[in-house]
């Protein structure tokens, strides 16, 4: 799921290299915690929050897949 969310938002974003994606597991789920330029937020949030609800809707769907649950932090 992290490789996952790593090359969709690289592949939003124009800075690639800043992407990071950090792991970290709860009692319920597990947490993923987007990082990328400063340039680049807007870029993953979209007009609306109508990328970063598509994230987050992806996100889920692989992790329900894998039988747990999964959100998606992005950072600024």
């Amino acid at each position: 799921m992290q490789r996952l969310l790593e090359f969709v938002a690289r592949t939003l974003v124009d800075d690639p290299a800043a992407v990071q994606v950090h792991e970290r597991r709860t009692e319920g789920a597990v947490v993923f915690e987007l990082s990328v330029a400063p340039a680049d937020l807007g870029k993953v949030i979209g007009k609306h929050g109508r990328t970063a609800h598509a994230l987050r809707l992806l996100l889920s769907a692989a992790a329900q897949r894998r039988g747990c649950k999964a959100v998606l932090e992005i950072k600024e």
